[in-house]
């Protein structure tokens, strides 16, 4: 694997060459596979305030067996930094800020955070599939400075601010040529996680979902309530009856239409959230589903009828919407240290400065 070294912890890996499987050798080959049923529980769904006073150091799934004593599992935070640079659907710095600054004082803390940035043509692997795949997300342009001596440097381009930013604070950045950072995320999780760690995605991109597990849980930044809150693998099941073994499946149904992702819904109306779910606990996974439907009746049928005449927009689906696990990227020792957090808000203040200057 090459390893260029652009500043003290920014780190450029080359993706493999390998080329798109099809939807079924993804099935086989994508740890974990798919559970064979979701998993069902009764009650109500989750409540908004059990999601905003949750902390991980609640769960006791966190804690595992060493030596017959029970033994914290030490976290790793990855940071999906894109998303936190938008301020509703406008690129700003402001944002990127203000959600750093309560990530590091009152999530993070001083553990490991590894943060990580699309790579420059990031989203053509999956347009190549899907045209309209994030097609309407609107880039960040070149920062200037208004100052008169700032003005003769080099342009800057805005994630080169944010990658010094984070460096200041200790926080290794990783942007892959070509990549998506949610698919260098979910490679990196699995590398942790075989290492022994708990593991911590910061985002609010909902395709971290199809990743919780006991050992991997989702923080996310509620702007109407100003703060971080975790997502849990207890939160998942109230809130959908189902094991997130199955989210990614469901999604496909679903669609994504922040992604520009297309559901069912708009080729088949009456198909909606309730049937996806009651066909996914039956069948356990998109797979099971459209291989039975393509023998056997299993529903109604416009169910049926929307299953065989759209198999291949569910397919194109589940290969734009799956996680990659095979990016050519490996985690560094370093990266998991603990994380000196003593100039964290000096340093944010004068980035914070340095915007109002030269806003």
């Amino acid at each position: 694997m090459m390893l260029n070294v652009l500043s003290p912890m920014v780190a450029t890996c080359w993706p493999s060459a390998s080329s798109s499987a099809s939807f079924r050798t993804q099935l086989n080959n994508k740890p974990p596979p798919i559970a064979a049923a979701c998993l069902s529980r009764s009650g109500a769904a989750v409540k908004h305030n059990q999601l905003l006073n949750h902390h991980p150091d609640d769960d006791t799934d966190n804690r595992v067996h060493n030596n017959n004593n029970k033994k914290k599992k030490e976290r790793v935070f990855f940071l999906d930094v894109n998303p936190i640079c938008y301020n509703g659907s406008t690129p700003s710095l402001h944002s990127f800020a203000r959600w750093i600054s309560l990530f590091f004082s009152q999530v993070s803390l001083t553990h490991p955070v590894i943060a990580v940035i699309d790579g420059e043509g990031a989203h053509e692997y999956r347009r190549r599939m899907l045209p309209s795949y994030k097609a309407h997300r609107r880039k960040f342009s070149r920062w200037v400075s208004a100052s008169q001596e700032s003005a003769k440097a080099p342009v800057q381009r805005s994630h080169q601010l944010i990658s010094d930013t984070l460096n200041k604070c200790n926080v290794p950045v990783v942007k892959i040529p070509a990549q998506e950072a949610d698919d260098v995320v979910a490679t990196l999780v699995e590398q942790v996680l075989h290492k022994g760690y708990h593991a911590v995605i910061a985002s609010p991109d909902k395709d971290f979902k199809q990743l919780i597990c006991k050992d991997v849980q989702l923080v996310m930044p509620l702007p109407e309530l100003k703060r971080w809150s975790f997502y849990t693998l207890d939160h998942y099941i109230a809130q959908y009856k189902c094991d997130p073994l199955s989210d990614l499946s469901l999604r496909c149904i679903m669609g994504d239409e922040a992604d520009g992702v297309p559901g069912i819904q708009h080729l088949v109306p009456g198909f909606g959230m309730k049937t996806a779910l009651k066909l996914l606990k039956k069948h356990g996974s998109l797979d099971n589903l459209l291989n039975a439907a393509a023998v056997r009746t299993v529903g109604k049928p416009y169910i049926q009828d929307a299953l065989t005449k759209h198999a291949c927009h569910l397919r194109k689906n589940y290969d734009v919407l799956s996680l990659r696990r095979d990016v050519n990227v490996r985690l560094q020792e370093d990266w998991l240290q603990k994380r000196p957090a003593d100039n964290d808000m000096e340093i944010i203040s004068n980035f914070i400065d340095m915007l109002g200057r030269n806003s």
